[in-house]
């Protein structure tokens, strides 16, 4: 989905923050070698980093690892591993539904290609097509569910049409307004 906010149509005062690019996520990995595998070996995403440290937070002595995997922009996802099993267990991941998810773009070839790895290593994707985006999902060695999507032909312009009308969307919605608003649908 383009979330660009260069000339947003906004309501509100406030200023956005422009962020170039998203740095990292960040997340809590209960093996670090299972996580290496699934995120480079199954996925593809490179490991470009890897920091063991040593910090205090909070009086408490934290001993911990910090993998990257780099993104094509310069982003990164990480995950941190304790070595102490109180600390690693109070930040372990907790599974989420399908609608908490990290969402990376690929395309349909992408897709396709991941869709073949990702049963080659015994997991089961599930496939949707939202009309804004044709997605992937697979859950991670943790149970962090991820998402592969593309968008659409013509996304500028649904883009653009959203960005007129989601103020007015989400006052419906709060005010208990259930009509559906996405009727897009793929024609490919």
């Amino acid at each position: 989905m383009n979330t660009n906010i260069t000339d947003q149509n906004s309501s509100s005062d406030t200023l956005p923050l422009r962020s170039a690019r998203l740095h990292h996520t960040a997340y809590v990995s209960s093996d670090q070698e299972r996580t290496r595998h699934f995120y480079e070996d199954v996925l593809g995403i490179p490991l470009t980093g890897f920091w063991i440290e040593r910090e205090v937070l909070g009086g408490v002595v934290h001993e911990f690892s910090l993998a990257l995997y780099g993104l094509a922009d310069g982003s990164a996802l990480s995950f941190f591993n304790f070595a102490d099993r109180e600390i690693q267990e109070r930040n372990a991941a907790k599974k989420q539904g399908l609608f908490v998810h990290l969402a990376l773009q690929a395309d349909q070839s992408q897709r396709d290609a991941l869709r073949g790895r990702l049963e080659n290593a015994g997991l089961q994707p599930m496939e949707f097509d939202h009309g804004y985006a044709r997605s992937l999902y697979v859950e991670d060695p943790d149970g962090q569910m991820l998402e592969f999507c593309d968008e659409p032909e013509g996304m500028d312009s649904i883009t653009a049409n959203q960005r007129t009308v989601a103020h007015d969307a989400l006052r419906r919605w709060q005010a208990g307004d259930r009509t559906v608003n996405n009727d897009l649908t793929r024609q490919d």
